[in-house]
């Protein structure tokens, strides 16, 4: 038998030596998960960097994982003119990612007992018309409103840079008839989350800059963000453009309010993500019911909860939203199961390239450990594209036509863009710069029978009813000098515009961000385009001066205001 002494002694060797194993274990696989972040960080510098040229407006970059950066960077210049770069912790303006501040200032006064979501918006705001009476909070929370959104209204272009008061932009659309029944149809409507803020003025009795900086921003130590104008960091924001150069239009901030009023960095982002990991603010119901997507009343699911869209990404639910103001453009998802969070704030509303969507998913996924197929293009001779060209029926309004010019096949969705779709295989296509997929079905004999198109919002198949797409639409001669008179910039929203131009007997226009689009002649002011299936109409007043064009497309008519 071993003396007591001994075995004391020799237990304490024992459990040394273990206990120096255990923190040799923990060394080695903490330096595994370093070596393995870095490998992510390098990854997804080189999936951003093609993105972004020397010289351009960029943007500021960060990904986290269960509430610590693995990648925290920044492309292009703050100021293109004074070649400043962009840093990490520059502020920019974050557009409709305002939205979920919003959201969350109202469910705060929720979880307070001060409101309720199935109040009606006429408890609060005494003075909005009857029809306010249908329409509750939660309906301004989830755009089921059917309120007009005040920025798609003609005058909305015209008088953006001036200061308005709350009450002179709600007396804008308080008086328009609702789109639909509230509740029975999703509508983004920037209105909505005005009405909002305004509605948390009243009730906490202080002004939204204030609720948001007092009640979010300083709690969360986000000493970066704030509603512009109210800036506390003394940081200043940077330069925003349309395109790449081009300085973007002056926006007076009072117009967005709570829809699109904040600035913010990316490193106040990812505190705000680990906030919300972390259930601070609101009670854990009210969070729950935040990213839960809203019901019709037909029973049908939206895709939005209250200031967050609700999705997929990679097979695991996600919640994010975009952003876009003059300037400025803004993306940032959430994927709670994976602990991952990305954002990121580009200040630059247009210039074509890659979506601020689709990078900054694809940065998302790398860190979730799920990276999208980067598909590889390869070339297909005429007869092998022409077996899948003709008409897939999607539903009884929806079509997808698929054609061929040249070795190039192109997809077309009734009241949509035609755009390209390049070939991984015989029956496999995808769309440059996007996560959709395209698969041919065919039978036992080789022919195509079906079109499956896979992408962020789900899954559909479409019969071919057709081999043969219809004939395209031919226009009508028109005068050069007829249609000069149309020539001009037209804003259809805040920083964005169509621009109306002629190349000789060729007439185009062009949106903020956008190519090129040729139109054509249907009559002397009615045009449609060529590689969208939609149509615009131009609109003269009463001393027959053209003053504003219609854009009709997908059954919705959007006005856009002529520019001075």
């Amino acid at each position: 038998m071993n003396h007591p002494s001994t075995t004391r002694a020799w237990r304490s060797v024992t459990l040394s030596v273990f206990a120096t194993a255990l923190v040799f274990s923990a060394a080695i696989h903490a330096q595994d998960a370093t070596n393995a972040d870095a490998i992510i960080a390098k990854s997804i510098e080189a999936t951003l960097a093609p993105h972004f040229k020397p010289g351009e407006p960029g943007a500021t970059v960060i990904v986290t994982r269960d509430g610590k950066p693995i990648y925290r960077g920044a492309f292009g210049l703050a100021d293109v003119e004074k070649k400043t770069p962009l840093k990490p912790d520059d502020v920019l303006r974050i557009g409709s990612l305002t939205k979920q501040f919003t959201a969350v200032a109202t469910l705060m006064l929720v979880d307070q007992g001060t409101l309720s979501v199935s109040d009606p918006i006429t408890k609060y705001l005494s003075d909005y018309p009857k029809t306010g009476d249908a329409v509750t909070i939660e309906h301004l929370l989830t755009h089921t409103s059917g309120i007009p959104s005040y920025t798609g209204l003609p005058e909305y272009g015209a008088n953006m840079s001036k200061a308005v008061t709350v009450n002179e932009i709600i007396a804008r659309f308080k008086d328009l008839p609702l789109q639909f029944k509230p509740g029975s149809k999703w509508e983004y409507s920037n209105s909505g989350y005005f009405l909002l803020g305004a509605i948390i003025e009243r009730v906490s009795g202080m002004r939204y800059a204030d609720f948001v900086a007092k009640n979010i921003f300083e709690p969360l130590g986000m000493n970066d963000s704030a509603y512009e104008g109210f800036e506390r960091s003394g940081k200043k924001r940077v330069e925003g453009y349309a395109d790449r150069s081009k300085v973007a239009p002056t926006l007076h901030m009072s117009q967005p309010f709570a829809a699109g009023s904040l600035l913010s960095s990316v490193d106040d982002l990812a505190r705000w993500d680990a906030a919300i990991s972390a259930g601070k603010l609101l009670k854990d119901t009210t969070w729950k019911r935040a990213f839960t997507p809203y019901t019709l009343t037909d029973g049908s699911k939206t895709v939005y909860g209250y200031g967050w869209g609700v999705r997929k990404l990679q097979g695991q639910d996600a919640n994010d939203h975009s952003g876009g103001i003059n300037g400025f453009v803004s993306y940032g998802v959430r994927a709670p199961e994976s602990k991952v969070y990305a954002a990121m704030l580009f200040n630059r509303a247009g210039g074509g390239g890659a979506s601020p969507a689709y990078l900054t998913e694809k940065i998302a996924a790398i860190a979730m450990g799920k990276p999208y197929k980067d598909l590889k293009a390869v070339t297909l001779d005429d007869a092998a594209l022409d077996k899948h060209i003709g008409i897939y029926k999607l539903d009884e309004r929806t079509n997808r036509t698929v054609t061929r010019e040249g070795n190039q096949l192109f997809i077309q969705r009734t009241g949509g863009g035609k755009g390209p779709i390049s070939a991984a295989s015989a029956t496999e296509f995808f769309q440059p710069n996007s996560f959709t997929t395209f698969t041919f079905e065919t039978d036992t004999s080789g022919e195509t029978t079906h079109l499956v198109v896979n992408q962020s919002s789900g899954t559909d198949r479409s019969p071919r009813t057709s081999k043969t797409p219809p004939a395209a639409k031919k226009g009508i001669p028109l005068a050069a000098g007829v249609f000069d008179q149309y020539v001009g910039v037209y804003t259809i929203a805040p920083g964005i515009t169509m621009t109306v131009s002629r190349d000789g007997e060729k007439f185009f226009t062009r949106v903020t961000g956008q190519g090129l689009v040729e139109i054509l002649a249907e009559a002397e002011d009615k045009f449609f385009a060529t590689e969208v299936d939609a149509q615009i109409r131009f609109v003269k007043d009463a001393e027959g001066k053209v003053n504003q064009l219609i854009i009709l497309q997908r059954g919705r008519e959007t006005p856009a205001k002529r520019n001075p």
